[in-house]
């Protein structure tokens, strides 16, 4: 994972998603999920091409079922 995305979990992700003063890319993920895997390589690129602009951050789904639930998220990536 590149330096530019920051790990969020239940407990920051008020602060770190819906505080931002940036705009926020999320990416939900699993471990388990290969799509997401795949797709990890061009959220790190987009993390820091867009540093200055916009914060990227990963929630795994799994650890985090909370948020997961609270925003209806039924599928990933």
């Amino acid at each position: 994972m590149s330096e530019n995305v920051l790990e969020v979990t239940d407990e920051n992700f008020e602060d770190e998603v819906l505080k931002s003063e940036k705009p926020v890319l999320v990416d939900f993920w699993a471990q388990w999920c290969q799509p997401c895997l795949m797709l990890a390589p061009t959220v790190d690129q987009i993390a820091e091409e867009f540093s200055d602009q916009a914060k990227v951050v990963k929630l795994d789904v799994d650890s985090n079922p909370e948020t997961s639930s609270k925003y209806h998220i039924k599928g990933i990536p």
